[in-house]
């Protein structure tokens, strides 16, 4: 049994209250009645049908990771005063990692409830990838690229290590440790290999590196095996490069914990860069990364998909930057 047959009406007015056209006059008990049909028979009006229906929600969704991460709140600042410009609102959602959060944003792509998906949340194996590859709701994948998909906007991120790294060789040190992000994230495994390829163009003595979370925690428990497990015979790391601002932030007060002093003792570098940044104690050197840039060129290149363009891999051109502040110094014994 469909749905026009349960409510007793034609498959051509189910299709228009369904699409939400409101050129259609139904009575509201009728629209009711269709509706408590689809819902009881699991019924889900397809995207497509949606557009050619003219029922454009000007509305883009915003997929991040964790709302947690300060990282996300500018590329989110960049994207809602994008979309704005553009005639459209950008709506803000979390990835909690649940079969219930999947299930919600495959509703969301199959139901045509957006005009199109910005999606930072591409972990490997996420639902939503397998999804949106077999949809044709327009979508681009930002912050964390997806292999051979064609429409991912990101930015230089191996640039970032090359310029933490430059800035801590350049104040004499020589034994730098780099904490990762999670294994399998793109972003992180780009960081950490330009990390260890650029300190050995350095002829760094020892640039160990660590996985943990983007978050204080996790900058803790890294730092903490970075600084308690060095090799026999490897030399005493003097400096540490993180991959997110709140692992630096864990970071310092793991060098606390264990008695030593920043920089006096370890140098720090936080990746991204905060107005925090400049109010922890000592303030935190950042490689500030162009955030707010990549929320725009996502919108941009979104709404130029939905126009109708090719999908096309942007890369944004504004170049990460190190804002030195009371974190780093020359390791003891160099002026």
């Amino acid at each position: 049994m469909d749905v026009a047959e349960a409510a007793g009406v034609s498959k051509a007015t189910v299709s228009k209250v369904l699409s939400g056209s409101q050129e259609l006059s139904v009575r509201p008990e009728t629209r009711r009645r269709i509706r408590d049909a689809a819902q009881a028979l699991g019924y889900r009006p397809h995207s497509g049908a949606r557009a050619l229906a003219g029922a454009s929600t000007h509305a883009l969704a915003l997929l991040v990771p964790a709302l947690a991460n300060p990282t996300y709140v500018t590329i989110a600042r960049g994207t809602y005063q994008r979309a704005r410009e553009l005639g459209y609102l950008s709506l803000l959602a979390e990835d909690f990692h649940g079969q219930e959060a999947d299930e919600a944003f495959s509703d969301l792509v199959q139901e045509g409830r957006v005009d199109g998906l910005l999606v930072a949340s591409a972990r490997p194996g996420h639902p939503l990838v397998d999804v949106l590859s077999r949809s044709r709701v327009p979508h681009v994948f930002l912050n964390r690229a997806v292999e051979g998909s064609g429409r991912n906007v990101t930015m230089d991120v191996a640039l970032s290590s090359v310029t933490a790294l430059n800035h801590l060789h350049s104040l004499g040190h020589s034994s730098i440790g780099h904490l990762a992000g999670p294994p399998g994230i793109a972003p992180s495994d780009t960081r950490k290999k330009a990390f260890v390829r650029h300190a050995q163009t350095l002829g760094l003595a020892a640039a160990p590196t660590v996985s943990g979370d983007f978050t204080e925690d996790g900058g803790v428990a890294a730092a903490l095996e970075l600084l308690t497990q060095t090799e026999k015979g490897q030399a005493p790391i003097t400096a540490l490069y993180t991959s997110s601002l709140a692992q630096a932030i864990g970071a310092m007060g793991a060098i606390r914990s264990l008695g030593l002093r920043v920089p006096e003792d370890i140098s720090v570098v936080g990746n991204d860069d905060l107005p925090i940044a400049g109010h922890l104690h000592p303030p935190l050197t950042t490689v500030a990364m162009p955030l707010h840039e990549l929320g725009v060129a996502a919108v941009d290149a979104l709404v130029a998909a939905m126009e109708g363009a090719p999908p096309s891999d942007v890369v944004v051109p504004t170049e990460p930057r190190l804002i030195a502040r009371g974190s780093t110094a020359p390791p003891r014994g160099r002026v």
